[in-house]
């Protein structure tokens, strides 16, 4: 197990990088510690896969050192580095048995015949392949090959981390849950340094203690899923976590009163100092729908806004509201009655975040 550690990194696939723009991975400082079992989250295109090969090797930043227990491993090929990879689509060797693809890593690198039959054994156990373990691997189903693909990874029980790229976007949606927690079970049996990424923000809050979100080439929070969620550091994260994403407005200060377009907002009069003091035009307020009340008459610090729409979904219900010319969503327990054409809308100032050119600030009461 390693602990890896990035320290001024930054990667560009164009020859001469003139701006931010033309950066894969802008520059970053970031620390995976050893033993953790970390996701790195985002959308396709902000950087994930770049960050996972410079890791493994497999690719060298344009600047900046990749260091493992604090020794800088830029110039050591992948075989050097002690890495174990997944990829996204399975590599196995088909004309070989599970049992000895299993093998291979270990063999590899010598192991003797007693440990490769220990360690096969119980990584085999573990996957729920013992079954298998006989059959050829181009008998397999896709995502038993994937199984076996995960399993050559976790066989070696020396090296530095694993990880594992989008691994399982070739399985069945039915098994995904199952090895989700299946990644999650083996992490806390041996211990070893987990790198997971994926676009999937349930994989990712399934299988990870800590998350990396990345976006536009940056990680832009690193935190618990329950972090991500309370309190996103970054709108792209208020976006990007919950189902639907966070509400943004945005706002400024007329006549004393914080104002999203017509509507005044009723808020703190400390948040309405932070909002006047924001040095740039580009202020939000952040608030959950889960956090929205909605209510079917009045209520003290309420705002009215028209619904257009409510979506049943069984345990609960989104409703796709206006609150004056800003569209607004909203979530709703199934044991709450839904509004008819007007609701009165409140939000909780502990629930209202405030972003200053994206990023939150703190605001003190």
């Amino acid at each position: 197990m390693a602990e890896i550690t990035l320290k001024g990194l930054a990667h560009s696939y164009v020859a001469a990088p003139r701006g931010a723009e033309d950066y894969a991975i802008r520059e970053m400082d970031h620390v995976w510690q050893q033993g953790g079992a970390y996701a790195l989250l985002g959308p396709s295109g902000c950087g994930k896969s770049t960050l996972l090969n410079i890791i493994s090797g497999l690719l060298s930043p344009s600047r900046g050192e990749v260091l493992f227990d604090g020794q800088t491993v830029n110039d050591l090929p992948p075989e050097a580095r002690n890495i174990a990879q997944v990829f996204q689509f399975p590599v196995v060797y088909d004309t070989m048995t599970v049992r000895d693809n299993l093998a291979f890593p270990l063999r590899n690198v010598g192991a003797s015949e007693a440990h490769v039959a220990e360690r096969v054994k119980e990584v085999a156990e573990v996957l729920e392949l013992t079954d298998q373990l006989g059959r050829k691997a181009k008998n397999l189903t896709a995502d038993e090959k994937q199984k076996v693909s995960m399993g050559r990874g976790l066989v070696r029980d020396d090296v530095s981390a694993i990880l594992f790229d989008e691994p399982l976007t070739v399985i069945d949606p039915q098994l995904k849950w199952k090895l989700r927690r299946k990644l999650k079970e083996i992490h806390k049996r041996f211990a070893i340094t987990m790198v997971y990424v994926t676009h999937d923000q349930l994989e990712a809050s399934t299988f990870a203690d800590k998350i990396a979100v990345m976006y536009e080439g940056q990680v832009v929070q690193f935190g618990t899923p329950s972090e991500l969620f309370e309190t996103p550091n970054h709108t792209f994260v208020g976006y990007f976590i919950g189902s639907p994403g966070m509400n943004f407005l945005d706002v400024a200060v007329r006549d004393g009163r914080v104002m999203a377009g017509e509507i005044p907002l009723p808020v703190s009069e400390a948040l309405c100092a932070a909002v006047a003091e924001a040095e740039t035009t580009n202020v939000k307020l952040g608030i959950r729908p889960e956090f929205v009340e909605v209510h079917d008459a009045p209520v003290e610090g309420g705002m009215q806004a028209r619904v257009e729409h409510i979506q049943d979904l069984g345990t609960y219900s989104i409703i796709d509201l206006r609150l004056g010319d800003m569209p607004l969503k909203a979530r709703i327990d199934e044991d709450q009655p839904p509004p008819g054409e007007i609701a009165y809308l409140r939000f909780p100032g502990e629930r209202v975040g405030l972003y200053v050119d994206e990023f939150r600030v703190e605001v003190q009461a």
